[in-house]
């Protein structure tokens, strides 16, 4: 595998809903950076619906932490993106999904789904809208995120299945797992996007 992401949170159950939310000493760990980043993450219609930090730890890490609401209740995947451009306008000929433009997953080792560099854990957003992630990824650095055409952090509407193949791939006669399970797990449109700078 060619880089790991270790959680630096845990669910919380309470009143019947998940919240995830990171600990008080994973936010600390964000005084120690040696730089950092953010951004503003909008969904189709302009709306901010989130945001996004990511700082170098010093030790050949980079701490994220993404916070949104009003998203719809359960797992989104997200992923970093290898392109610094949000257009909502801009959509995939082939899907239609929105922020096209972001291009694909952000990778630095030519890996296949869910080992791209940008590949992170799904997020879960509660009833009420709101979620929380923090956890730390030794994949990237940020000067990498800074590259040319920079990068940006996208939000799916659906979960990502990183690489568990759904039962629907393994009756007989199937094919194996298709371009878009190769690609982003199945995690289905892009509901909202932030340029990471």
């Amino acid at each position: 595998m060619p880089g790991k992401v270790h959680l630096a949170v845990v669910g919380v159950i309470g009143g019947g809903a998940v919240v995830l939310g990171a600990s008080a000493a994973a936010d600390a760990m964000f005084g120690r950076a040696v730089s950092a980043a953010g951004a503003v993450i909008k969904d189709v219609s302009g709306k901010t619906v989130g945001s996004l930090r990511i700082a170098d730890d010093g030790n050949g890490r980079a701490m994220v932490t993404v916070t949104v609401n009003g998203l719809p209740a359960g797992y989104h995947g997200i992923h970093v993106h290898a392109k610094g451009v949000c257009d909502p306008k801009s959509t995939d000929p082939a899907t239609g999904t929105p922020f096209f433009s972001a291009g694909p997953h952000f990778d630095l080792t030519s890996s296949a789904h869910p080992d791209h560099s940008g590949d992170l854990p799904d997020l879960l957003v509660n009833r009420d809208g709101s979620g929380r992630a923090s956890f730390t990824t030794d994949r990237f650095r940020m000067a990498q995120l800074r590259d040319r055409d920079g990068s940006a952090i996208v939000i799916h509407a659906l979960p990502d299945n990183q690489a568990n193949i759904p039962a629907r791939y393994r009756h007989a006669g199937g094919t194996g797992p298709d371009a878009e399970t190769r690609k982003a797990g199945d995690a289905g449109r892009r509901v909202a996007c932030g340029v990471i700078g």
